[in-house]
């Protein structure tokens, strides 16, 4: 998988040109993004090549690999977005926000000239939440509440636990996770919006109708996939 992960990343870095203003998205297969880029502009193989990034994590690591970074507020547009996925349904629809920085990627994702997506064969699924639960960011005063208005969406969700520290998961915005399993996502664009309707949810972790290229790693070579 991780050969799959380095594949799409070389093959993504075909869509970058040069005076372009790059999202830098969050998580294993966009750092060789982001690792590989830096080195091309480090070689002088891209010039004034600029990187948005979605998360502590991106914006470290393009520091280190030599991509100059600008924040969201100093940028008028964003040419084209680069990040991974947890899910990619066949419409490519996806489920994003096991790195917690769902929120952040889905700004600079919404605003990008083009989105590209970056997964290996495991990602795809015949529909969203087949594998994966769907990441929602909520204030931390809220948590309980939000969990118990879930459950009129026939889901349970529970609160995302740290793995090296004590307590929840806490996001770059300072707030908590949210993990929900549905029986069954028929309309992911619908259940996005009512998602975000609920008081205290700051985003959820359903990106629909929103990915324009797939990049997918597979046995046979990256394959393309494009709504």
């Amino acid at each position: 998988m991780e050969e799959f992960k380095r594949a799409v990343a070389r093959e993504a870095l075909r869509f970058v040109e040069d005076d372009m203003i790059v999202g830098l998205g969050t998580g294993s297969t966009t750092a060789y993004f982001i690792e590989a880029l830096g080195k091309l502009i480090m070689e002088g193989e891209l010039e004034d090549v600029y990187g948005v990034p979605t998360s502590y994590q991106a914006r470290l690591l393009a520091i280190e690999s030599g991509v100059p970074v600008l924040g969201l507020d100093q940028v008028d547009a964003i040419d084209i977005a680069v990040d991974g996925a947890d899910e990619v349904d066949p419409h490519l629809n996806l489920i994003k926000g096991r790195g917690a920085a769902l929120t952040m990627e889905k700004i600079i994702e919404y605003r990008a000239g083009t989105f590209l997506v970056l997964v290996d064969e495991s990602k795809l699924v015949e529909r969203l939440g087949q594998k994966m639960p769907v990441p929602i960011e909520v204030i931390p005063s809220a948590w309980r509440a939000i969990a118990e208005e879930i459950e009129v969406f026939n889901a349970t969700a529970e609160l995302r636990m740290a793995s090296k520290k004590d307590g929840p998961v806490i996001t770059d915005n300072g707030n908590f996770i949210l993990d929900a399993r549905f029986h069954r996502i028929e309309d992911p664009l619908d259940l996005e919006i009512e998602l975000n309707n609920i008081p205290g949810v700051v985003e959820n972790g359903i990106f629909a109708d929103i990915a324009d290229v797939v990049l997918v790693g597979t046995e046979e070579g990256v394959k393309r996939l494009e709504r």
